[in-house]
C-alpha cells in the first residue's frame, strides 16, 4: 500500500515517534524503530521541530473533531429554525426605503450641515456646513477623504455637475466656487455678482450653466466655462431659499422667504407661475420626476391613458415653516397637502423609483411619503437635533442627512 506522505514527511514522523518513545521510556520499542527505519543518527533535542510533535498533533486533531460536532449540530439546528421560519415575500429592490439603524455618522464638521450631496458616478459624498467647509466622504466605508477650504463665511448648499467633474459651492460671504473634482477638488473658479449671501446652487441638467439663488432676491445663470453671470432672474419679494431646475432644464423652480413657490422659464426670465398657499417661509421647492407622474395621478384621481408623452416639470412639491408639504400642477393649483411634521420641513427627495417623497424636518425625523396615497408610511428618528436637509443617491441604494447636531448619517435602504 503507497503512502500518502512524501519522504521527507515520513522521516519527520519517524523522529516525532522516536522523540514520544525517548521521552516516555520506551527504550525497547524506540531502539526496534530506530532499527527499522534506519535513523541511527537519531539524537534526542527538545529544540527541534519535531520535539514534542506527536503530542500536539494528537492534540489539535481532537479540539478539531470537537468543533466539527459543535458545528454540525449548530448547523442542523439552524436547518430546522429555517426550514420552520414562516416564507417572507421578497420585496422589489426598487421598493427599498432607509431603514434605521444608519450604516455611518460621520462626525468633523464644527458647525451645523447645511447640505449633503452624492456624487453622481464615484461613492462619494459632500457634505457643507457653517464651519466654512466641505468635506468629502466616501460613503460606502465612511471614511473622511479631505476638506475643501476656500469659503470664509458658511456654506449654504453644493452640488456636482450630471458627469460629475465639477463640485458647485455657495457662500454666506457672497461668492460661488467651482471645485475641480478630478483635480483633487482644486479650486478653479470664483463667481461673484451677488449683493447678500447665496442660499441655493445648481448646475443645468446639460452642465455647461450654473443657477443660484440669494438672499438678495434674485436668482443668476452663470456660464461655467467663462464663470460670467448671463441672466438675472427677478420677482420674489425676499430671501429666495432655493432654485431647483426641471429634468429638461427648460424650466427653473424657486423657494423664498414671501411665502411663494414660483416657476420660471429659463430662456426669457420670466415668472410662469406663483405657487402661494402656505402660512410661512417656503424652504425648498423640487419638481416631481416623470418617474412619479402615474402614482401622482393615482392620489389625485387622473386618467392619464390618453395623454401625450408627458412632459418634465409638470408637478411641483413644496416644503414650508407651516409644517407642510404641499404637491402643486404647472398651472398653479393645489393638488394635495401632505401632513405630519411637527415643525419646519427643510428638505424633500423624491424616491428613484418615483413611488416615495422623503422628507427632512426640524422635528428631528425623515419621513417617508406613498405618493399614490399621500399618507405617511414610516418616520425615522434620524438625528439629535433639527434634519437640515436629505439626498438620495442615484448609483446605489442609500440615504444620506444632514442636521445642527454637526453629524451626517447615511442610511441603508432595505
Amino acid at each position: 500500500m503507497s503512502s500518502i506522505l512524501s519522504e521527507r514527511q515520513k522521516e519527520e514522523l519517524h523522529k516525532a515517534i522516536l522523540d514520544y518513545l525517548n521521552a516516555s521510556g520506551f527504550s525497547e520499542s524506540y531502539a526496534m524503530l530506530q532499527n527499522e527505519t534506519h535513523i541511527s543518527d537519531f539524537v534526542p533535542d527538545p529544540k527541534q521541530k519535531y520535539a514534542g510533535l506527536l503530542e500536539k498533533k494528537w492534540t489539535s486533531v481532537i479540539r478539531l473533531q470537537k468543533k466539527i460536532m459543535e458545528l454540525e449540530t449548530k448547523a442542523s439546528q439552524m436547518q430546522e429554525e429555517l426550514n420552520n421560519a414562516p416564507v417572507r415575500k421578497q420585496t422589489s429592490s426598487v421598493d427599498w426605503i432607509p431603514r434605521p439603524p444608519e450604516q455611518h455618522t460621520l462626525t468633523g464638521h464644527r458647525n451645523p450641515i447645511t447640505r449633503v450631496e452624492f456624487h453622481p458616478v464615484y461613492q462619494t459624498l459632500a457634505s457643507a456646513s457653517e464651519d466654512t467647509t466641505i468635506k468629502i466622504w466616501d460613503y460606502e466605508s465612511g471614511d473622511f477623504e479631505c476638506t475643501l477650504k476656500g469659503h470664509t463665511k458658511a456654506v449654504q448648499d453644493l452640488a456636482f455637475d450630471p458627469k460629475g467633474n465639477y463640485l458647485v459651492s455657495c457662500s454666506a460671504d457672497l461668492t460661488i466656487k467651482v471645485w475641480d473634482v478630478n483635480n483633487e477638488y482644486k479650486c478653479i473658479k470664483t463667481l461673484y455678482g451677488h449683493d447678500h449671501s447665496v442660499s441655493s446652487v445648481c448646475f443645468l441638467p446639460s452642465g455647461d450653466k450654473i443657477v443660484s439663488a440669494s438672499r438678495d432676491k434674485t436668482i443668476k445663470l452663470w456660464d461655467v466655462a467663462s464663470g460670467y453671470c448671463e441672466k438675472t432672474f427677478s420677482g420674489h419679494l425676499e430671501w429666495v431659499r432655493s432654485v431647483v431646475p426641471s429634468e429638461d432644464g427648460r424650466w427653473l423652480i424657486t423657494a423664498s422667504n414671501d411665502q411663494t413657490a414660483r416657476l420660471w422659464d429659463t430662456q426669457t426670465t420670466e415668472t410662469k407661475m406663483d405657487f402661494r398657499g402656505h402660512d410661512h417661509v417656503v424652504e425648498w421647492a423640487i419638481f416631481a420626476p416623470v418617474i412619479a407622474y402615474p402614482y401622482i395621478e393615482e392620489l389625485i384621481d387622473i386618467d392619464n391613458k390618453t395623454k401625450n408623452q408627458p412632459m418634465p416639470g409638470q408637478y411641483i412639491i413644496t416644503a414650508s415653516r407651516d409644517k407642510t408639504i404641499k404637491l402643486w400642477d404647472i398651472n398653479g393649483q393645489l393638488l394635495h397637502t401632505f401632513v405630519g411634521h411637527d415643525n419646519w420641513v427643510r428638505g424633500l427627495v423624491v424616491h428613484p423609483s418615483g413611488k416615495y417623497l422623503l422628507s427632512a424636518s426640524d422635528d428631528k425625523s425623515i419621513k417617508i411619503w406613498d405618493l399614490k396615497t399621500g399618507r405617511c408610511m414610516k418616520t425615522l428618528d434620524a438625528h439629535s437635533h433639527f434634519v437640515t436637509c436629505i439626498s438620495y443617491c442615484n448609483t446605489s441604494p442609500v440615504v444620506a442627512t444632514g442636521s445642527v447636531d454637526q453629524t451626517i448619517k447615511v442610511w441603508q435602504c432595505r
